[in-house]
Formats: C-alpha cells, structure tokens, sequence
C-alpha cells in the first residue's frame, strides 16, 4: 500500500504510531531520531553535536502541536491530513513529564543491546529539539513549557515558522531557530502553501523581533533544488533584518510523504548548497563556520566561528 493510499484509510494518530511516534498527554507528541540511535550504537552523532554541543543520545524531540498552519512542499510529515484542535490544552508540567515518560519508553528497547551507562545518560535527556511535527508557537503556552524543561535542566532548541511572532516574542530558549524557506511571498506561497491569509506579514514581523532577541537566533533555510534555490541576495536581504547569530543552510532530503510531492533530484548535493550559502554569507557579510556533508548542510555566522551550548 503506498503511502498515499495509508493516508486514505488511517487516521492521524494511528498513520503517527505506525510512523514510530509516541503520543504524549492529549496534543504533544514525541519522536526518536536516526541520530539517537545511532548515538546509543556508538555510530555517529547528529550535526547538532558537531555545531552546538548536544548529545544525540540524551536529545528529545518533540512538539506540543501537531496542528499546523502550513502544507509546507518538503515536509516529510503526512500534511495532507489536518490534526484536529485540541479541546483544551495540556499545562507545560503535564507535557514535559508525559514527554519525558514517552521517551524513556520509546528507548528501553535499547537497555540490553547498548552501553549500559549511554542507556542510563539517555533515560535522562539533556536537550530538548521543540520542532517535531506541527507549528510549536500554536500551543499558547509554549514560553511557559520552556521555562519548564528549563527549571528540570534541559536546555532547548525551538523551531517555528515565524507565523507567530506574539509567541516568538515571548521566547526565549537556549536556541531560536526560524526557518526561511523563500526569498520572496510568491515563492514562500509556493513552497510552504500558507492555510491562511497574512502570513507572510507575520514572518517579516518575527523577524524583526528577532533582532532585539537576547537568546541566540538561528535562521534556518531548507534548499530544493529548482524551486526555491536562487536569488541568494533576496534571502539575504531578509536574512539582515533578524540579524541573527546563525544561519543554516539545508539541503531538502527526499524522505518520508515529500516524496509525494517532489522528485528525489530536487535534493542539492553538498557542494550545491556549499556555493549557495557562500553567496548567501557574501551578501551578509558572514562567513562559512562549518560544515556536515553527510547531512548536507552549512552554518554561517557573523565572523565564523561557533559555539556549544552549555549542557548539565
């Protein structure tokens, strides 16, 4: 059955259980990544290791939504089916320590084939990447969650599309990302299919507010080859008004449901989308800071250097 005709027959919480996910509290829902496993193997470590310091084995990833207000074209989730609007919303204590008890069960099946002190590590995360599946600055009470994995000794990436900028503001964890996936709003309706009106005008607000943030900002820009991978100046232009710390450039990876909506040559190789941040960097005045060609993507910053975060 293709994945196309699974969308017809399943619903959305059985299409994410079948996926791998592990549903926490009423809307939050949690996720192991290929770099955790990999990590509790002793195999590898994600790029966020190599630029920030975080221990993939010890990394959470989850989201307190799984609404969102985007069908964005390179999304590997199912966004042709709509989550439903919760009824009401869980309180941040409830969903750090369902997601916390999610995450220790989604990893026991590691217990016996693993280290046993990287398992032990990693039934107590470090890190918490709030970008999952859905749009995190939909749950009103995201600021208040973060101070919460913050007050239990998490620091924490958030990921969001900017469409929130009275969220945004608000915010303020270890790292805020907001992806930049056009140089332009035809090109931004194109890629990202707002499912509403104005958004683009709530991006150009969160970003800058971005610029008056205190907490280190990351502008994170997903590459596709042939449909959103030119004007380098346009992005740069935007790019300048959040002023921020970082900026990842990201080649689209051909998996999961995108796979339905783009060829696999719509993926740039790692040299495409070194030349494309170059002259992304050129037109800011950032240098190139690092690089991981096995995940196809590059960190620009301001004088090229980087930093980790500091982890308990």
């Amino acid at each position: 059955m293709s994945e196309l005709n699974v969308l017809d027959v399943l619903d959305l919480k059985t299409l994410l259980k079948k996926q791998g996910y592990s549903l926490a509290g009423t809307h939050s829902a949690v996720k192991t990544c290929l770099w955790l496993t990999r990590a509790m193997r002793g195999e590898g470590e994600c790029y966020k290791s190599q630029f920030y310091g975080i221990q993939s084995h010890r990394c959470m990833q989850m989201t307190p939504t799984l609404v969102c207000n985007q069908r964005c074209l390179h999304c590997w989730r199912p966004v042709e089916v709509d989550a439903p609007w919760p009824e009401s919303w869980d309180s941040p204590v409830e969903i750090v320590g369902s997601c916390i008890q999610a995450q220790r069960k989604l990893i026991s099946g590691f217990g016996g084939s693993v280290p046993r002190e990287r398992w032990e590590e990693g039934n107590e995360p470090g890190h918490v990447a709030i970008s999952l599946s859905g749009e995190p600055t939909l749950y009103p009470y995201l600021p208040e969650l973060v101070r919460e994995f913050k007050r239990r000794g998490l620091t924490t990436f958030v990921v969001s599309n900017g469409t929130m900028p009275e969220i945004m503001e608000r915010l303020e964890p270890s790292q805020l990302y907001m992806s930049l996936d056009a140089p332009d709003e035809e090109t931004y309706r194109k890629v990202c299919r707002p499912k509403v009106d104005g958004l683009w005008d709530r991006i150009n607000t969160t970003l800058d507010i971005l610029a008056k943030k205190d907490t280190r900002t990351d502008i994170r820009i997903t590459l596709i080859k042939g449909v959103n991978m030119f004007d380098p100046a346009g992005y740069a232009r935007l790019i300048k008004k959040a002023d921020p710390d970082y900026v990842e450039v990201k080649a689209y990876m051909h998996l999961g449901y995108s796979r339905n909506r783009l060829p696999r040559d719509a993926m740039p190789s790692h040299e495409e989308v070194i030349e494309f941040a170059r002259k992304i960097a050129d037109h800011l005045g950032y240098e190139v800071a690092d690089d991981v060609e096995l995940s196809r993507i590059v960190l620009l910053s301001k004088d090229g250097s980087f930093s980790h975060l500091d982890q308990e």
